[in-house]
């Protein structure tokens, strides 16, 4: 039997907030997901103004990144190579999800939705510096 790290509520909160900053900073009206390993959502925020749909696509993002334990680009990218991929279940090969790493093991990941796929990333990477 193995100890597993895990992802906290008191984490995913630290995560949140300092997207929120980042986005506030640069005037973005972003939703943030933030999930475990297995995907399950920890936290969901979409801040005012943010469009509706931008809260799936956030989680979207969040799974697909928890799911592949790698960036969401990574898989964007792929799809560019290896178009039936966009096919694959479950996945969102859009940019802006980022897995949550601890000590070599993924914990979880986040996602943000609501500005250009770089600057959802550029947010979920400011959220992911909060825990480091």
């Amino acid at each position: 039997m193995r100890n597993k790290m895990c992802l906290t509520a008191a984490d995913a909160q630290k995560i949140v907030a300092a997207c929120k900053v980042e986005a506030a900073k640069n005037k973005w009206n972003v939703s943030i997901a933030v999930v475990d390993d297995g995907g399950f959502l920890v936290h969901l925020e979409r801040v005012d103004g943010a469009v509706g749909q931008s809260a799936a696509v956030a989680t979207a993002k969040a799974q697909t990144a928890a799911a592949t334990r790698s960036p969401t680009k990574a898989l964007e990218d792929l799809v560019k190579e290896r178009p039936a991929m966009v096919a694959f279940p479950g996945r969102l090969a859009v940019q802006g999800g980022l897995p949550i790493m601890h000590q070599g093991e993924c914990v979880g990941a986040v996602g943000v939705s609501g500005v250009k796929s770089p600057e959802d990333e550029q947010i979920a990477a400011a959220g992911l510096r909060a825990i480091e």
